[in-house]
């Protein structure tokens, strides 16, 4: 007997009757009629008494009945497994991601993410820009995500959200009330900088230099967001991604554009060696609409 012989034997139990089986299977009376003939003269042996137009099953049809339950419940788990798959529920997926995002657009998006696939892994590592490259291009993750980016060959990439550096200030800072805060204005005042060589510390030091200040940090620091922590404790003015101000609601900080303008634009990278997965597909998704919520990151569109 083939799979679906068994599902009309199966629903011809249940039902005691040809029609009722038809209904549940939607097929035509006649063709459950014609199955349970095929069936019998098949096995050898009677399946069904008929009584006062009700099919009672045979003993040897109870015996099929039952252990063919086996065979559907591992059907039923397979197609459950196809439509898991279809709709990217299940599986593993690697993302890396810079400090900035990794504290801001990731964990919504991974929230909503796996509020809707309980049966997904995920492996969430959070590195500087270099180990995202690596991380990338030797597929330890399948994604990575970072601000700013240069050509590197074989990743492909897609702009998530653009953005601009801000001057973040304790609350009492003598420069709190300025809308705006200039390079040339932070000079001779306590300045935590970021680490040279870092990608974002060479951009805010390119912008120092195109507004001819000279830069010349009381405190370095390597990530954005240890500079807020120092800028909200007061030891002084900081020039940071947009991101990393809001992380965690709890910077006690002013936050104003910045000039010379200078850009943050956060990619989400992935392989060119192979194609993404359905899940990573399904994740970048969710990292779009968090952006979308984040709204602009750009100081100067939100003080018009």
């Amino acid at each position: 007997m083939n799979l679906r012989q068994l599902e009309i034997l199966r629903a011809v139990i249940r039902h005691r009757t040809t029609v009722a089986a038809a209904d549940e299977l939607a097929l035509s009376q006649p063709a459950i009629s014609n199955a349970l003939k095929a069936m019998e003269a098949q096995a050898g042996f009677a399946l069904f008494e008929r009584v006062n137009n009700r099919l009672f099953p045979t003993s040897e049809a109870m015996a099929l009945y039952k252990e063919s339950e086996a065979i559907f419940a591992l059907h039923a788990k397979l197609e459950n497994r196809v439509r898991d798959l279809r709709e990217s529920r299940s599986g593993l997926l690697s993302i890396v991601a810079t400090p900035p995002l990794a504290y801001s657009i990731i964990p919504p998006a991974l929230s909503d993410f796996l509020q809707q696939r309980r049966q997904t892994r995920v492996f969430f590592d959070v590195r500087r820009y270099e180990g995202i490259i690596e991380g990338v291009t030797s597929r330890v993750a399948e994604l990575g995500f970072v601000l700013g980016l240069s050509h590197h060959p074989g990743i492909a990439h897609e702009v998530v959200h653009t953005g601009e550096m801000v001057c973040v200030l304790p609350p009492k800072h003598p420069l709190a009330e300025h809308p705006v805060i200039s390079a040339p204005d932070l000079v001779g005042l306590p300045f935590i900088g970021l680490e040279r060589g870092t990608r974002l510390g060479e951009a805010v030091r390119e912008s120092f230099a195109r507004a001819g200040a000279p830069f010349q940090p009381t405190v370095e620091v390597r990530y954005c967001n240890t500079a807020c922590v120092l800028a909200a404790a007061g030891v002084g003015a900081a020039v940071v991604d947009p991101f990393s101000p809001r992380q965690g609601g709890s910077h006690d900080l002013v936050v104003r554009p910045f000039t010379p303008r200078t850009p943050a634009v956060a990619h989400m990278l992935w392989s060119e060696a192979e194609p993404l997965s359905r899940l990573a597909k399904a994740f970048l998704d969710e990292v779009r609409k968090a952006s979308r919520v984040l709204g602009p990151t750009s100081p100067y569109a939100s003080s018009a």
